[in-house]
């Protein structure tokens, strides 16, 4: 017996127009698992579904928060478990689809009970980044908690500044925390759309990143940041795309020296994406590159998640 299913990938791999395929054949509700798309306002660099699309099929933890608000995995997974439950009682199937492993890890694993935010902490965090860069404070990291420090880049600010945050707190590492709870967890079936060609991975994400800024990327990063209330500190500002964006707005280098930036990030995003997926308990791997994809996944998935009409449970 099985809850629904979870379509995980790197960005650029085509998780979202698989999603949509299935939805329009089969009784899916889409439940995102990405941590730009939750945001209110970030719209075009987190290539979130059309007003259209969502309309067409529901669609779930999109627009929920405010950029000015953070937003954590195990906020995710609470809400994920309400979608779940609240899909599958109108008889029909939750269909999580997104790259922010953390999220997908937290919700197939459990998360542990970890430490509220600490002002004081992050305030004293931010000051020491400023002063020697989020570099040094990864490297202090690797010595606390090495395990975490493999998985996050070097300027990953947001997760470096949580993760010794927790150990300060705690004087544990975050990875000998994070385990595996006693709260139920849902049942899916998990699948994974693995490009075996790097090179094409890294073309459309280049092209996507072009489409992006012809769609105005850059003008609604401006809109963001007139509001007054938002800084680069914000989980919503450190997305990849967002951060690179604000310092071009702030006069920063050149629109081609952003340009290069921000698709450099989505690149090592996509890496780190990999590095995830491949520690995951993932059911089923296609390779979207291939021409029969779709009807590969399409052939793997139970027939119960598939038939018009889903029983409640």
């Amino acid at each position: 017996m099985t809850d629904g299913l979870l379509l995980l990938g790197p960005t650029g791999s085509g998780k979202s127009a698989v999603a949509l395929a299935l939805a329009r054949r089969y009784p899916f509700e889409i439940v995102s698992v990405d941590s730009a798309q939750v945001y209110r306002g970030l719209d075009i660099g987190s290539a979130k579904p059309t007003l259209e699309e969502r309309a067409e099929v529901v669609h779930h933890l999109i627009d929920i928060r405010d950029p000015a608000q953070r937003y954590s995995a195990a906020d995710f997974v609470r809400d994920a478990r309400r979608a779940i439950a609240e899909t599958r009682a109108r008889g029909r199937w939750p269909l999580l689809v997104g790259g922010t492993m953390l999220y997908a890890k937290a919700l197939l694993e459990g998360l542990s009970d970890l430490p509220p935010a600490d002002s004081d902490v992050r305030t004293r965090l931010d000051a020491q980044a400023r002063e020697l860069g989020w570099p040094a404070l990864h490297a202090r990291l690797a010595r606390v908690d090495p395990v975490t420090a493999a998985r996050l880049a070097a300027n990953d600010a947001q997760r470096i500044q949580r993760a010794l945050e927790v150990f300060e707190l705690t004087g544990k590492p975050m990875s000998a925390l994070l385990a595996r709870s006693d709260t139920p967890r849902p049942r899916l079936i998990s699948a994974a759309l693995v490009p075996g060609d790097r090179g094409l991975l890294h073309q459309r994400i280049e092209q996507r990143f072009d489409r992006m800024l012809a769609q105005g990327f850059i003008e609604e990063v401006e809109v963001l940041r007139r509001r007054g209330d938002l800084s680069p500190d914000l989980p919503s500002m450190r997305s990849v795309g967002y951060r690179q964006a604000w310092t071009l707005l702030e006069g920063a280098g050149t629109e081609a020296e952003f340009r290069a930036a921000a698709i450099a990030a989505t690149r090592q995003l996509a890496k780190r994406q990999f590095t995830w997926l491949r520690s995951l308990p993932i059911d089923l791997r296609i390779d979207p590159q291939q021409e029969d994809a779709f009807a590969a996944l399409e052939s793997r998935v139970p027939p119960s998640l598939m038939s018009r009409r889903a029983r409640p449970t």
